[in-house]
């Protein structure tokens, strides 16, 4: 194409994927914590019943996890009393309490297995909805979105960031609903037997709180650009895989493993320290733990020794508890078992933070505006006759760069168009606004003598068939990309459409013809039997206005002749713009435009712009001689 733009054909695309590595995508904002975690617990909600599920049996483990010792605590005390008042140990009543402790150790690890798989089966059902939720936002955005965002960083929000949530989801989520029940539990058992220790059992928590909440600031701040810095690293592989015959063929393999190299080390310093950060709650949720153990025994061992004075005053007594060495233990359990669930947070949050941070990308996405669409007025017939006029349009992809300027153009029904001039000059930008993939600044353009922004835009693309430069096929086979002009084809249809477009010939000549199955963007054709396809493709749409954007710029010559007659019959009744470098193949063309910084310099019959010898003159004649392409 004479034009820059970016590969979708839209605009001029700021140099992001070659941004630096880390560089925040434009539009993205950092996200609180609070709404991310809201709109995670707003996707578990439409789980509501399994959650039900999940909840319930967690709160039962969590349960029988506290009941567990207090069974121990009084085995303890039938030894204990036995010993201090010199009595025969109850082994019958000794063996009740472990049978008791066996049976809800088994039972409870039973019910833990069916936690984790309803867990998992709630983590992924969400992710799922997320990422249809996030495939469909996509399918509504501006076509400028695109241009100005990596593909394999969108893809990335997609993937990575997608099972970030997931796994976060899985492994924490019994873990925390568990955490909470053990929390609340164990404070309620603990103060039932002695306020004071429950107390002392407190005093370090004020300081894990505050550790904690500082810590996790740090983190989340480098675990999201750890994900940020991850996309831009995708997008550059996803590049390099594309175009790796262009990176072979001009001998960049050093250059391109160098900037993979200075992306990958951004990426370890940012992983690294989020890494560094988010292990650090391990070890210091432990020394907590270690130290409020500590803490327990030693006012165990006190209240133990000063039992008698705690007795003998009514408030210390109710303060104190019944002071018992299987009480000592029951406190030593408990205060693990209150660390237990902090220590599982403290281990589970860089997982955490990860999750968070893939959300807030997600979420990111999902909130971009959709495409914007107004239009509500119907075209006057059944569909489009061809009737375009641009009147005083003017537009620029960036506001202080205007691409088109005070550009008015009058083309009726079935005339063939052509439009020819310099990289930049606009000739792409006039199909931009046609189709309205981007919208004018000033001006109007109107089909039928109605104006494309008061047409709902499905029922003006429909209207409209193009055959891009770079062709575009998906994987399927070669009568389902054929098929993608027009869904509900025939197959007989196809084989005509493949006819009129000169594609029928190779295609029977393959193994499977048009069952062919095509690789990656038709990986296995050539480049002019993929530009075959797009035109068959183009050719059942049966569109009233037909875009061919450098249509034959892929083929041979012979090829091009086959082509160009085809397209004589599908042009016929069609309203047609064509740009081509090829000044050869527009000969034909009812008006010739040759524009120049935005604005029509020259225009007319190619034999009335020879006879001008002005600008398209010297240009014919440059490529006439090989001088110019």
């Amino acid at each position: 194409m004479n034009e820059r733009k970016p590969a979708s054909g839209a605009a001029p695309m700021p140099n992001t994927r070659f941004a630096p590595p880390g560089a925040i995508i434009p539009g993205e904002k950092a996200k609180n914590i609070r709404s991310t975690l809201k709109r995670i617990l707003a996707y578990l909600g439409k789980e509501k019943y399994a959650l039900v599920a999940l909840v319930t049996m967690t709160m039962l483990t969590a349960a029988l996890s506290l009941f567990m010792p207090i069974l121990q605590m009084r085995a303890i005390n039938v030894i204990a009393d036995a010993v201090e008042h010199n009595l025969n140990i109850d082994f019958a009543q000794l063996l009740r309490y472990l049978l008791v402790m066996g049976a809800l150790f088994l039972f409870t690890a039973v019910i833990v297995l069916f936690s984790e798989r309803f867990s998992a089966a709630v983590s992924q059902r969400m992710v799922k909805t997320i990422r249809s939720d996030m495939m469909s936002k996509l399918q509504t955005l501006p076509v400028k979105y695109f241009d100005t965002h990596p593909h394999g960083e969108l893809m990335s929000r997609l993937t990575n960031d997608a099972d970030n949530i997931s796994t976060g989801v899985s492994q924490s989520m019994s873990s925390l609903f568990s955490s909470a029940v053990t929390l609340v539990g164990s404070l309620v058992v603990m103060f039932w037997h002695s306020p004071l220790m429950t107390l002392v059992s407190l005093l370090i928590v004020p300081i894990g709180i505050l550790t904690t909440k500082k810590i996790s600031t740090i983190t989340r701040k480098h675990f999201r650009k750890q994900q940020e810095r991850l996309g831009v690293l995708n997008g550059h592989i996803e590049e390099m895989v594309t175009g790796h015959k262009t990176v072979l063929a001009f001998g960049r393999q050093a250059q391109s493993i160098a900037e993979f190299d200075r992306m990958n080390q951004r990426l370890k310093h940012s992983s690294l320290r989020a890494q560094i950060f988010s292990d650090i709650m391990m070890p210091f949720m432990n020394a907590m733990g270690n130290l409020s153990f500590a803490l327990v025994a030693i006012a165990g061992g006190v209240l133990i020794m000063t039992a008698d004075t705690f007795a003998q005053h009514a408030v210390l007594a109710f303060l104190a508890g019944s002071v018992s060495i299987g009480m000592i233990q029951l406190f030593l359990n408990l205060s693990r078992q209150m660390a237990r669930p902090i220590n599982e947070l403290a281990n589970q949050f860089n997982m955490i933070q990860s999750a968070i941070a893939g959300a807030e990308r997600v979420f990111d996405l999902m909130d971009q505006p959709a495409e914007a669409d107004d239009g509500t007025q119907a075209l006057p017939g059944q569909q489009a006759s061809g009737d375009v006029q641009f009147e005083h349009v003017n537009f620029g992809y960036e506001p202080e760069k205007p691409v088109l300027k005070d550009f008015s153009l009058n083309v009726t029904a079935g005339q063939k168009i052509a439009l020819v001039g310099s990289t930049g000059a606009g000739k792409t930008t006039v199909v931009n606004l046609l189709t309205r993939f981007y919208d004018i600044d000033s001006g109007a353009i109107t089909l039928d003598g109605v104006n494309i922004n008061s047409i709902p835009k499905d029922d003006l693309r429909s209207s409209i068939g193009i055959v891009l430069q770079d062709t575009v096929l998906f994987t399927g086979t070669i009568g389902d990309n054929i098929r993608y002009g027009r869904l509900d084809a025939s197959d007989e249809e196809i084989r005509q459409a493949a006819k009129t477009a000169n594609a029928h010939g190779f295609i029977k000549r393959l193994r499977d013809g048009y069952n062919t199955e095509l690789s990656e963007a038709g990986g296995n054709l050539s480049g002019g039997q993929r530009q075959l396809l797009a035109i068959a493709r183009a050719v059942l749409a049966d569109p009233k206005i037909l875009i061919l954007d450098e249509a034959t710029s892929s083929v041979d010559t012979r090829t091009e002749m086959h082509i160009q007659q085809a397209m004589q019959q599908l042009m016929q009744n069609r309203t047609c713009f064509i740009i081509a470098h090829r000044l050869s193949t527009i000969r034909n063309a009812d008006n010739i435009l040759m524009l120049s910084d935005g604005r029509i310099a020259e225009s007319g019959s190619h034999e009335q712009l020879m006879k001008q010898q002005g600008a398209y003159h010297v240009l014919y004649q440059k490529q006439l001689q090989g001088t110019a392409v």
